[in-house]
């Protein structure tokens, strides 16, 4: 390990910088954090903004020091690897810890119950209650959609719903719900798992409240103003196309010219959009409570978001690369089977690929609080969200008609070509209308009603 290479890199989820250790309990919360989440590497002796560094006078004695505060300070004992770095005239110390299989750890001074953090981008949070049975369940290699609902019988399945969402694929047969996993044997009698409540189970919205898709668009890049919503509350798999029918909604489309044909193009490749939604299905912590799977739709981006961060041990680069670990396993290999998802490890993958070939940024994707969202950049500038009455007659004349020239809209509007072509400008880049033509000055050219618009 160099110094130097250290110095290049920005504080995050496996790497922190501190001046010294002369705060002890800080440097613990790290080292927990570290060895319940994916790892890292504290570095003593660098200002962490500046990155000066200062080094570690006695660097030896020091050495031992924190050997000791690392023995008594951390249960269950944790045993990190400390390395003395060079660096000029100086020295530093690096303590380098692996995620760790006797999760979770937890600061001796605080307990079990406060003592508990993980680590989020370059801070340390304390985890509650669900994040830290969350722990114990993946020590244990235990998935919670996996759990027996003893308390419910197998008859809470909805068999009739789940057979026509297979329909396309197979015929569903009765042992075919224990064979997925969606009802095991429980003391002798069939009982329900999470994931086939959560798939789908006749009482979902009572006994997960937070298994649905809170869809919104929203007027500017905050929340402050909604131009529409909708609360998506079917069983699962049914989700997503009403998701992305929303997302269309409210998202431009242009014409691509390709030789002798015009071809919609979406603003964002909506297999782009796809992927993400299914990925925040299939991972999600339902576990947690007080917030649904979300997707917003803004001026400058689109958001995915749902709860729960990435399993313990990955991190954001590792699942970019198409490193997996899945916490629901009923939910994948029940949407595995319905086509949803067609390879382990592929949609983060897949989704950046549809943005570049699209000529997009790369999405960006990150842990938020306890939550894990992929942010999609829109191409333009704002979308015009507010339409007066000659706007509503543009769009009714072409919900009519189909394709119009800009003579036959001024024609039915009332208004002179001139200002026809403003107002049909403004449509076009509000995604409401689209052109069809070879280019701008073709004479047939005509206005579209986007798909989707209303």
């Amino acid at each position: 390990m160099k110094l130097e290479q250290l110095l290049k890199e920005p504080e995050g989820k496996t790497l922190e910088f501190k001046r010294d250790a002369s705060s002890p309990d800080n440097m613990l919360k790290t080292l927990v954090a570290f060895a319940n989440t994916a790892g890292g590497t504290l570095v003593l002796g660098v200002e962490d903004v500046k990155r000066h560094v200062r080094g570690i006078p006695n660097v030896l004695k020091e050495e031992e020091r924190l050997a000791s505060i690392l023995a008594d300070g951390i249960q269950p004992r944790l045993v990190p690897e400390i390395e003395v770095l060079a660096y000029r005239k100086t020295q530093a110390l690096a303590v380098a810890v692996h995620p760790s299989p006797l999760r979770p750890h937890w600061v001796v001074r605080l307990g079990p119950e406060k003592g508990v953090y993980v680590r989020i981008g370059s801070t340390n949070r304390q985890a509650g209650r669900e994040v830290t049975e969350s722990l114990r369940r993946e020590v244990r290699l235990e998935s919670y959609d996996e759990q027996p609902l003893p308390r419910l019988n197998s008859e809470a399945i909805d068999f009739r719903a789940a057979s026509e969402c297979f329909a396309p694929v197979r015929r569903l047969a009765p042992k075919d719900l224990e064979t997925l996993r969606m009802v095991v044997s429980h003391q002798g009698r069939q009982v329900p798992t999470v994931g086939g409540v959560l798939l789908f189970g006749k009482t979902r919205e009572r006994d997960f409240p937070d298994a649905w898709l809170q869809a919104g668009a929203f007027a500017g890049s905050d929340k402050s103003r909604i131009d529409d919503s909708r609360e998506l509350r079917d069983h699962l798999p049914l989700l997503v196309g009403p998701a992305l029918a929303f997302a269309r909604t409210h998202l431009r489309q242009g014409i691509e010219i390709r030789g002798a044909r015009s071809v919609i193009r979406a603003e964002i490749p909506p297999m782009a959009v796809r992927e993400a939604v299914i990925n925040a299905l299939v991972h999600a912590d339902y576990s947690q409570h007080g917030a649904p799977i979300r997707l917003a739709v803004f001026d400058d981006r689109l958001e995915v978001e749902n709860p729960g961060l990435l399993p313990m041990g990955l991190t954001v680069e590792e699942a970019i690369q198409g490193v997996s670990q899945i916490r629901n396993r009923v939910l994948a290999r029940v949407l595995k089977e319905l086509g949803f998802i067609e390879q382990w490890g592929s949609g983060l993958q897949r989704i950046i690929g549809a943005c570049r070939d699209a000529g997009l940024p790369d999405p960006k994707f990150e842990e938020i609080g306890t939550h894990f969202r992929v942010t999609f950049w829109r191409e333009g500038g704002p979308v015009r969200s507010v339409l007066d009455e000659h706007d509503r007659a543009i769009l009714k004349a072409l919900k009519q008609d189909g394709g119009l020239s800009t003579h036959q809209i001024a024609e039915k509007i009332g208004f002179s070509e001139r200002a026809t072509r403003t107002r049909l400008a403004a449509l076009v880049a509000a995604g409401r209308i689209v052109e069809s033509g070879m280019s701008a000055k073709d004479p047939r050219r005509k206005y579209l009603l986007a798909a989707g618009s209303r």
